[in-house]
């Protein structure tokens, strides 16, 4: 009887319940913070990683530019400019150098995030616009929770890899560049140069554009809406391009959107305000100053009928001559269907027939030696039509017994007079327009993100003109003086502004 008693008495014992609960429970807490520090350890490490994936990946994407040692930039500034550390994962602490990652170059990101990379590896220079890090895994010991594992009689954790991916891109914003975009030659880094000249013919209509098609920039984000053009009524579209300054805004040239439709009549019109023709809804324009024409308007035709507008019909004049064109144009030599020229023109023709009288004789043998040589970063266009332009112009500016460009007795002196305003600024007859490689990328009407593969600076050489096919298009001649998105392309002084942009994709 005693022993039922003791067992009895040590059954409806309570004395030491709270000790065996705290050794359960202290269990538990111990391993929720084992747990709990491994899983912050490895949280941390993901962050430091992820940090410095996304700083490879901005400095390699900083040196894309399209060059053609844009990759090889990329690769070094992404091995030798970012530095890092970790302080949990296996191995060394320090990050830095290509071996703690693989770069992958590409010309395109898919349209969604969840869409794999890999359909538009490049490993072409002029095509590189993203890099993509991807770290080399990092083992992270879970010794904590591997610890407390055996101590439950289990066989503990490996080693977990902590890995880090990023996807970083460059692009440009240009601004205040007018709203023209066309069509570039397959060859065009070789081919296409300062003094060349090139023959943009509105198209594309039904069948595919080609090599010199031009269009126009979507304008929906593209006007500065307090820009000169904002109150302006009529056609927005030809303000926009026939305006002077404060035009437009920033638009990125990783994807612009063209403007769909012909715009025959309209801008044209536009365009010919910088050699003082106005026409159309530019018609009433010649005495508002947001619409000067260029210093220089030499253009070698006249108003039918007479007066100093050409403001409606107009003939050739007798004794002068505009620019003149690449002689392969004549013979239909020059490149690209005969759109783009070599640079080669009769310079001493226009010499001949409008400065035939700058030595005070009338003997048809012109001369440039009144005209001011070209110095500085003007020195490049020596020989073109755009240097003969500038020459033109310092005569002009700087002799006061000829204020004109020509002389008096000629029918143009080169001086505006229709409009009762003059630009200050020689590029007023340059305009800056978005190279587009149509060969990648189709234009079909208003087409969304089309990437801008270089901007064209182009100086135009003769008024823009219409012709007589149906649907009629119009022709722009002009010659190329830059590019002005490139480092010291626009070193003349034209091109609007440009700003590098790099950014974080993935």
């Amino acid at each position: 009887m005693r022993i039922q008693h003791i067992i009895f008495r040590f059954a409806q014992e309570e004395a030491g319940t709270v000790a065996i609960l705290w050794g359960t429970a202290l269990v538990a807490i111990l391993g929720f913070l084992a747990i709990t520090l491994d899983i912050g350890r490895l949280s941390a490490t993901q962050a430091e990683l992820q940090s410095f994936s996304d700083n490879v990946a901005l400095a390699a994407a900083g040196e894309l530019d399209g060059r053609s040692d844009a990759i090889t930039r990329a690769t070094d500034a992404a091995a030798n400019m970012i530095s890092d550390s970790q302080t949990f994962a296996n191995g060394s602490n320090t990050l830095s150098g290509s071996t703690n990652f693989t770069l992958t170059f590409h010309s395109a990101l898919p349209a969604s995030d969840t869409q794999p990379l890999g359909a538009d590896v490049t490993t072409d220079p002029s095509k590189a616009r993203f890099v993509q890090v991807s770290l080399t895994p990092k083992s992270l010991s879970m010794s904590l929770a591997s610890a407390l594992d055996r101590m439950l009689g289990g066989n503990g954790f490996g080693a977990t890899d902590v890995n880090a991916e990023a996807v970083a891109g460059y692009t440009q914003a240009a601004c205040d560049i007018s709203p023209l975009m066309f069509c570039l030659p397959p060859d065009w880094e070789t081919t296409l140069g300062v003094g060349d000249q090139v023959l943009l013919r509105s198209g594309g209509n039904s069948t595919a554009w080609g090599p010199g098609n031009f269009g126009f920039i979507d304008l929906a984000s593209f006007e500065d809406t307090s820009g000169v053009c904002a109150d302006e009524g009529g056609n927005k579209l030809a303000c926009l391009i026939a305006a002077q300054s404060q035009i437009t805004q920033c638009i990125l040239t990783n994807g612009i959107t063209t403007e769909p439709g012909q715009k025959v009549g309209i801008t044209n019109a536009a365009f010919n305000v910088r050699f003082d023709i106005f026409r159309a809804v530019l018609n009433g324009e010649k005495n508002n100053p947001d619409f000067a024409p260029a210093p220089n308007v030499i253009k070698g035709i006249k108003p039918k009928g007479g007066g100093s507008c050409i403001q409606g019909a107009e003939v050739a004049t007798d004794t002068t001559m505009a620019l003149g064109r690449d002689t392969c144009f004549t013979s239909g030599g020059c490149g690209g269907n005969n759109r783009f020229g070599d640079g080669a023109w009769d310079r001493a023709k226009y010499l001949n027939v409008n400065h035939d009288l700058a030595d005070g004789t009338a003997d048809g043998i012109g001369s440039d030696d009144h005209l001011p040589a070209l110095t500085g970063a003007q020195a490049q266009f020596t020989g073109t039509r755009f240097g003969m332009y500038l020459r033109e112009i310092a005569y002009g500016n700087s002799n006061p017994n000829a204020p004109a460009i020509l002389h008096p007795s000629l029918q143009e002196t080169g001086r505006p007079m229709c409009s009762s305003n003059m630009s200050s600024d020689p590029a007023r007859r340059v305009v800056t327009a978005a190279g587009v490689d149509c060969a990648q990328t189709t234009i079909s009407g208003s087409t969304s993100d089309v990437p801008v593969t270089r901007f064209v600076s182009i100086f135009l050489t003769e008024p823009v003109g219409s012709d007589s096919t149906s649907p009629p298009s119009f022709d722009i001649y002009g010659e190329v003086v830059g590019f002005p998105d490139v480092a010291g392309g626009g070193a003349a002084g034209f091109g609007g502004i440009y700003r590098d942009v790099v950014q974080l994709y993935r």
